[in-house]
């Protein structure tokens, strides 16, 4: 099935950051997670209708939340503390961000969570977050509001507003 593999060689690397965003950055269970996806897309290739793209993110979100209904859950960890704010933003500084974002992504629901990465990271519209989880366009709504509520209160309002 060369369209499959096609698919993955070109998609992959989008797909395992939206895994690694939904695990909350858990890397490990990013790749864990995308491969069983992956596997269990591969048998249904040519059965699925529409957009592959799609039913893949639908099934990362899905298999997420299951994933987290079973375990147990950790104890949040502490942010980080920084000395003093670098006077210029460079590369190091846009690490530190994304490790912000990934550890209070880690912090929300997982509807909240997955909400968040869909329209926000995969850049979805409010249509295509809801046919994704199987919800109403107003629960995407609700979700995102809330989450962007949470996601400022977790980090502060700069950095959600910086860059």
């Amino acid at each position: 099935m060369q369209d499959f593999e096609d698919f993955v060689a070109l998609r992959s690397q989008a797909l395992l950051r939206t895994a690694y965003l939904l695990c909350g950055g858990d890397q490990g269970a990013a790749e864990d997670l995308l491969q069983d996806v992956l596997e269990r897309m591969y048998s249904r290739w040519r059965r699925i209708n529409g957009g592959h793209e799609a039913y893949v993110r639908a099934a990362l979100a899905n298999a997420a939340a299951n994933r987290w209904r079973w375990r147990s859950r950790r104890p949040a960890e502490a942010p980080l503390e920084y000395a003093a704010d670098p006077v210029a933003r460079g590369h190091e500084q846009r690490v530190v961000d994304q490790d912000s974002v990934v550890r209070a992504l880690a912090q929300l629901p997982n509807r909240m969570r997955a909400v968040l990465v869909l329209r926000y990271f995969d850049d979805l519209t409010e249509a295509e977050t809801a046919a994704a989880l199987g919800c109403g366009i107003g629960t995407v709504k609700s979700q995102t509001s809330r989450g962007l509520a949470r996601m400022r209160e977790l980090m502060g309002e700069e950095v959600l507003t910086c860059s």
